[in-house]
């Protein structure tokens, strides 16, 4: 457990340093020649909390120059990269990591309710409407890695889902920007 804490304490201070170092915006930039590069590296931080909002000023700016369905063909393909990266973590290790702290506390009880089988449902859709939304992945494939959702489900609905983010955004910046 705290092998997998220290890994994400560093995931996230190196996407700190990305964020406001600039070199992720230089990088996009440097990549706008090559749209479909730019736009797949793009989607793979798209995917997080802490480069969400880069990503998307530059998959907005690639989908003005370019083609939207391109972009977001070539976005979701790298946040589906980016949310199995997020996904496969969260499924084998925070999944058991979280099992083991609610062990030992007094919580048991309250989350045996999610073993309910109508609850147990709601947990992969929950994640999935965070997917769509503008909150971050993370939570999302949290829900879905604890609720034990296959692989091959989170792929194709994770391309779908931030497929159509990227289109909505990339539609917006067209609008007014």
């Amino acid at each position: 457990m705290r092998r997998d804490f220290s890994i994400v304490v560093l995931s996230v201070l190196l996407a700190v340093i990305l964020a406001q170092s600039g070199i992720f915006e230089h990088f996009l930039t440097a990549t706008r020649g090559t749209r479909f590069l730019g736009s797949f590296i793009a989607g793979i931080f798209f995917t997080s909390f802490f480069t969400v909002a880069p990503a998307a000023i530059a998959l907005g700016e690639i989908a003005q120059s370019g083609s939207l369905l391109f972009t977001a063909f070539w976005g979701g393909l790298g946040a589906v990269v980016g949310d199995m990266l997020i996904f496969l973590f969260v499924r084998d290790r925070l999944a058991r990591d979280i099992s083991l702290l609610i062990a030992r506390f007094k919580y048991k009880k309250w989350f045996s309710l999610f073993q309910w089988k109508p609850l147990k449902f709601l947990a992969p859709i929950a994640g999935a409407i965070i997917i769509a939304s503008p909150l971050p992945d993370e939570i999302g494939l949290t829900l879905m890695g604890i609720s034990k959702t296959r692989t091959i489900t989170v792929i194709p609905l994770s391309f779908t889902l931030n497929f159509i983010g990227i289109l909505i955004i990339g539609g917006v910046a067209r609008a007014f920007l």
